[in-house]
Formats: structure tokens, C-alpha cells, sequence
């Protein structure tokens, strides 16, 4: 008999993937962690029942986080990522030979270890020398910091649990004011199909407190829907004016320099949310 993982991804929807075995199963002081391999994905990460990221197709998320609000800014020297405890969007923060130092702030230590015991092509980063890890709750350590990053970075889960406080309008002020003078900040902001009401709130909220407010796209199979979105905030800089020489070369599965365009080019029900 097939065992079979459903995630549902609303209350008349889910995906549903093919399971070899299940590597890990527990109940942090936060949240229901697996850890699963499967057929189509490889191991994949479950937190409540929710996919955040698996081996095959992780690297759209992590690259879309990271490299377009890096390659926004001039010289991001100090970055901070809010969550993301698998380590994916650090390993993407290091291609940048500018980051002097890495903060990852995650709520929840039992996905950093499991990420580094299962995940590693994707966790592998986090020891770097460069990196500082926190088991910290995000929201408060923004709260307390002030000018302090160049770019901050928030891979969080969906609006549920812990990750809750990390979709309010106070979060991004304090986004605003721990980000030096031309800071950026990017957030994931889930999907357009299902959340579009979380989407539209999350912009203007944004755009109340950003001088340059912007929203861009990729694909991401196993996400709800597949289509993703993730709203941009910066002081100064536009990601739309970033000049060809800004672009070096990385190591990367999806980003381009005309991706990093191109992710901006909305379709029209989508654009409408941000009106």
C-alpha cells in the first residue's frame, strides 16, 4: 500500500505527494515538525502540515528572497534573515561577496537541526564562518534593533502560530526603523489565488511606511497554488532601476539579472491587489 501525504491547501483543495518514509516526527514547542522523503521531491519539510520547502524545488523560493533585494541594494554589507531555519535563503546571502555577517533569527531551534540533519544541501551554510544564528523570536529582535542591517529578509511561514505577529503593520515599522538609511526589506507574502485579502493588506501596509513599495512573483510547484508572491520595501532604492553592472555572477538554478525584471511584470488580478 502507497502511503500518500495531503497538504490542504484550503478547505476544498491540496496537493498530495508520494511518501517513501518519514525521517523525523515531533511536536516542538512551537509547532508539528516532519521530516519526509518523497518520490517526486526528495525530503521535504513540513511544519503543521504546511510544505516549506523540499530538495528539488527549494532553490526558486530561497534565490527570489534573497538575490533580488541584494542585488537591489549597492553594498549590502550586514543582513538579517527572520526565520527561514532550514538555512536556504543564508546559503543564498553568502553568494554575495559584499555580506560581511548574516544574522538568522528562527523561534524554533528544532528546525535549524533537523534542516542541518536531513536538509544539508540546503542548511550546509549555516556553519559558515560569516553566519551568526539566534533561537530568538524574530519579531521582538527586530523590535530591539535600530539601524543595524543593510538588508533585512523575512522567510516566514504562512500567517498562523508563531508566525503571526510577522504580518503586522507594527512588524514592518520596526523593519523600518532596524534597517540602516537605505535599507530594503523583502517578506514573503504567500499566494494570490487563495490569500489575495493577505496579500492587499500586506502591501498597503507596506507602502504606508516605504518610500518604493513593490511586488514580484516566481513559481514554486509545491507552494499553494504554485504562484508565489514577495513584497518589496525599500528606503531608496527601486529594484526596477538596478543598473546592468550591478549584476555579478551567481550560482543559481532560477534567478537571472532578467528574471529579476521580469518577476516584477504582474498579471493584471494580480497587479489590482496592489491598487
Amino acid at each position: 500500500m502507497s502511503i500518500w501525504f495531503t497538504e490542504k491547501q484550503t478547505a476544498n483543495f491540496g496537493i498530495t505527494a508520494k511518501v517513501n518514509k518519514t525521517l523525523a516526527a515531533l511536536q516542538t514547542d512551537y509547532q508539528d515538525l516532519k521530516m519526509v522523503e518523497t518520490v517526486e521531491w526528495g525530503n521535504m519539510l513540513l511544519l503543521d502540515d504546511m510544505v516549506m520547502t523540499t530538495e528539488k524545488d527549494e532553490f526558486v523560493y530561497h534565490e527570489m528572497v534573497a538575490h533580488v533585494p541584494l542585488f537591489t541594494h549597492p553594498s549590502p554589507k550586514h543582513v538579517l534573515v527572520v526565520g527561514g531555519g532550514d538555512g536556504g535563503v543564508i546559503r543564498e546571502v553568502l553568494r554575495h561577496p559584499s555580506v560581511q555577517k548574516a544574522t538568522l533569527v528562527d523561534i524554533d531551534g528544532e528546525v535549524i537541526h533537523y534542516s542541518k540533519k536531513y536538509l544539508p544541501t540546503i542548511a550546509g551554510s549555516l556553519d559558515d564562518e560569516r553566519v551568526e544564528v539566534k533561537v530568538d523570536d524574530g519579531f521582538m529582535f527586530i523590535a530591539n534593533s535600530e539601524k543595524a542591517f543593510d538588508v533585512i529578509l523575512v522567510d516566514s511561514t504562512e500567517p498562523v502560530g508563531p508566525a503571526v505577529n510577522l504580518f503586522t503593520q507594527g512588524f514592518y515599522a520596526g523593519i523600518h526603523k532596524a534597517l540602516k538609511d537605505d535599507g530594503i526589506f523583502v517578506a514573503q507574502t504567500d499566494n494570490p489565488w487563495f490569500k489575495a485579502d493577505l496579500i492587499h493588506q500586506v502591501f498597503h501596509d507596506v507602502k504606508e511606511i516605504f518610500p518604493v513599495t513593490r511586488l514580484y512573483t516566481a513559481n514554486i510547484p509545491t507552494y499553494p497554488s504554485g504562484l508565489w508572491t514577495f513584497t518589496i520595501g525599500s528606503k531608496i532604492h527601486d529594484p526596477l532601476k538596478v543598473k546592468q553592472e550591478r549584476f555579478h555572477e551567481v550560482d543559481t538554478k532560477y534567478y537571472t539579472p532578467e528574471i529579476h525584471f521580469a518577476s516584477f511584470a504582474l498579471p493584471k488580478f494580480v497587479k489590482e491587489l496592489t491598487e
